[in-house]
C-alpha cells in the first residue's frame, strides 16, 4: 500500500495559477520549513491559486488534506537522527503521470530529498517551469552528525539540484551571496514573515512566570527549538550559566524537543523542559521570558528570531541569518560576530549586565519586526513563481479542471 500514490482533491475553480509544491515536511509537523511553507500556502490560496501539495505521509498522521488544497502523499522513509519525520523516496515516473493528467503551470520545491530531486527531473522533462527553495544548509548539518566527508559531494548534490530549477529561493541576502560564491545560481530573496498578532508582549503571562519560579523582577532565559547538536544547545547552556552567575535566580527554559534532551538535562538539570507548543501557548511562552538564546549556525534564517523579536524578548544571535537581517546589534538585541563560542557567552552575560539597558532592548525588539509582514512575502514568491514561467515560455492557464480523485488501488 505505501507504494501507492493518494490524491486527496477538491472542486476545481479558476484560480490564477495551478502550483505544484514538493517537499518532505508539511503542517502539523513543527519545525521552521513546515511552519513556513504552511503559511505561504494559505497566502497562496487565499489569492486564488490552486494549491497541490506532494509529499510523503508522516507518521501518527490522519492523512486528511487541510480544506481548499490538493495534497498527493507519496511514499517514504524515516529520516536519520529525524526520526519524526520522513523523506520522499524516487518517484519520477508517478509525477509524470500525475501531472500528464493534470498539469500544473508550475512546480516548486521545497525539499532537495530524492522526491525533490525527481520532481526537478520530471518537471523538467514535461517542459514545466520549475523553482526551488534553499531551507537547510544539510552540508553544514553532516559534521554534527560524523557525516563530515560528505560535506563536499553533498554540497555538489545540492548545487546541481538547484542549479537545474529556473530560480532558488533563499530568506536572506546574506545567504544568496554566500550561495553565489559557491557556484548557486538564479537566487531569489524572498523573506520570511511573523505574525505579529500571535507573536507580542501582550501575551505575557505572570502566571506562566510563576509556574517557571519566577518573580516580577526576576529573569527567564528561553531557547525555542530542535534540542540538538546542530542547534549548538550546548553554547545555550554555557551563555545561561554566564548570566547565571550575576541573576543566580534566572531560570532557562527549553520550547522543543529532540534527541539532544537527555544529555542536556544531564548537564542542566535546573532548566526547564516545556516540550513542544503550538499557538497561543507558544506565544505565550515567547513573551514570558526576557533573553532569547539562539546559538545555532547552521540555519539559513531561523524562524524563531523574528518570533522572539515580536514577542519582546532581547535576543542574543550569532550574526547570521535572520538575526543578521533584523537585529540592531545593542539597540533591539545582540549579535555576535564570529563563530567563536567564548564571545556568544560573553555577549549573553553582558545582555543582563544593565536592568536598564535589558528593558531598552526588549522594547525595542518588536519594532525590528514591524515591517516583516507575510502579505509581502506572498507577493515576492508569486513574482518569482511568475518569473519563472515568462522564463519558461509559458502564460496562465485561464481555467482549472477539478482533478479526478483517484481511490488507491490494492495491494
Amino acid at each position: 500500500m505505501d507504494d501507492d500514490i493518494l490524491i486527496e482533491s477538491f472542486e476545481g475553480r479558476s484560480p490564477s495559477l495551478r502550483i505544484a509544491i514538493v517537499t518532505e515536511t508539511f503542517p502539523p509537523e513543527i519545525n521552521g520549513v513546515a511552519m513556513t511553507l504552511g503559511r505561504i500556502v494559505q497566502g497562496l490560496i487565499a489569492r486564488g491559486h490552486l494549491v497541490q501539495v506532494v509529499r510523503p505521509r508522516q507518521a501518527r498522521e490522519s492523512g486528511i488534506a487541510p480544506a481548499d488544497m490538493e495534497e498527493v502523499l507519496a511514499r517514504g522513509a524515516a529520516l536519520p537522527n529525524y526520526g519524526e519525520l520522513r523523506f520522499g523516496l524516487p518517484a519520477k515516473n508517478r509525477l509524470v503521470r500525475l501531472w500528464t493528467e493534470k498539469r500544473p503551470d508550475v512546480v516548486h520545491v521545497v525539499t532537495e530529498g530524492p522526491l525533490g530531486w525527481s520532481a526537478v527531473a520530471a518537471a523538467r522533462k514535461m517542459h514545466i517551469a520549475v523553482t526551488s527553495s534553499f531551507h537547510t544548509n544539510f552540508h553544514s548539518y553532516s559534521s554534527h552528525y560524523g557525516l563530515g566527508l560528505l560535506k563536499r559531494p553533498i554540497e555538489g548534490y545540492l548545487r546541481k539540484l538547484h542549479n537545474r530549477t529556473l530560480a532558488t529561493m533563499v530568506p536572506t541576502q546574506a545567504l544568496a551571496s554566500s550561495l553565489e560564491r559557491r557556484g548557486y545560481q538564479n537566487l531569489r530573496v524572498v523573506s520570511r514573515g511573523v505574525d505579529v498578532q500571535q507573536f507580542s508582549p501582550s501575551k505575557r503571562s505572570q502566571a506562566l512566570r510563576q509556574s517557571w519560579g519566577l518573580g516580577p523582577q526576576d529573569i527567564a532565559v528561553l531557547h525555542v527549538g530542535r534540542i540538538a547538536k546542530e542547534k549548538n544547545v550546548g553554547v545555550v547552556v554555557a551563555g545561561f550559566r554566564a548570566l547565571q552567575q550575576t541573576h543566580p535566580r534566572a531560570k532557562l527554559i527549553f520550547v522543543g524537543d529532540g534527541p539532544a534532551r537527555q544529555l542536556v538535562q544531564e548537564s542542566c538539570s535546573d532548566a526547564i523542559f516545556a516540550g513542544m507548543r503550538k499557538g497561543e501557548d507558544l506565544a505565550a511562552h515567547y513573551a514570558s521570558a526576557d533573553v532569547f538564546l539562539f546559538a545555532s549556525l547552521t540555519e539559513t534564517y531561523g524562524n524563531v528570531v523574528p518570533e522572539a523579536l515580536a514577542s519582546g524578548l532581547a535576543v542574543v544571535a550569532f550574526a547570521y541569518g535572520a538575526a543578521l537581517e533584523l537585529v540592531q546589534d545593542g539597540s533591539s538585541g545582540v549579535l555576535v560576530p564570529g563563530v567563536r563560542d567564548s564571545d556568544f557567552v560573553d555577549a549573553a552575560r553582558r545582555v543582563v549586565a544593565s536592568a536598564q539597558t535589558l528593558e531598552q532592548i526588549r522594547a525595542a525588539a518588536p519594532a525590528s519586526v514591524a515591517h516583516v509582514a507575510w502579505d509581502r512575502v506572498y507577493d515576492n514568491f508569486i513574482a518569482v513563481l511568475q518569473q519563472a514561467l515568462a522564463v519558461n515560455g509559458h502564460s496562465f492557464t485561464a481555467t482549472a479542471q477539478p482533478i479526478a480523485a483517484l481511490s488507491r488501488p490494492h495491494a
